[in-house]
């Protein structure tokens, strides 16, 4: 049998994107990542997540709206953001103690984004439970890549 490798950062991050869980499981913290598998199926069940993803993929915006379940949807970006940042964390590399300030940002925005989903125009399109808190996340994670380096400057 083959040695066990930890996976590297960009691995099990990259893993984690793809379903909350799935880099903990490579980080072999198989009763974290399946807490995690199951968080991620119980709100996108709840929220009606898929439902909206086909409807905003098929340009129906208005159907994508009004089939999620926004209470349970807004628990979403946060359980994704700390899923990643676990995997990175766990994951085989060295790690700043700072690292965990662009991920926080992401699952602000992505929340903020996902708020104002119903109702906020960008370029005079209302973009939807799904995309605006994707859009969001953007703008996050540059707020947070920032903060992190003037935290990293100014402790330094």
């Amino acid at each position: 049998m083959k040695e066990y490798r930890k996976p590297k950062k960009h691995e099990a991050l990259l893993w984690s994107i793809a379903l909350p869980g799935f880099g903990q499981f490579l980080n072999r913290s198989l009763f974290k990542g399946s807490v995690f598998i199951f968080l991620e199926i119980l709100i996108n069940v709840l929220s009606n997540l898929n439902v909206a993803i086909i409807h905003s993929f098929t340009g129906e915006i208005q159907r994508a709206i009004d089939v999620t379940n926004f209470q349970w949807l807004m628990f979403y970006p946060c359980l994704y953001m700390f899923a990643m940042w676990d995997a990175y964390l766990n994951a085989d590399g060295e790690v700043n103690c700072f690292s965990y300030i662009p991920f926080v940002f992401g699952a602000f925005f992505m929340t903020i984004g996902l708020i104002y989903s119903p109702s906020l125009k960008l370029f005079g399109l209302i973009m939807g439970p799904v995309f605006l808190p994707i859009l969001s996340l953007m703008p996050g994670l540059l707020v947070g890549f920032i903060i992190y380096k003037l935290v990293i400057i100014y402790k330094t």
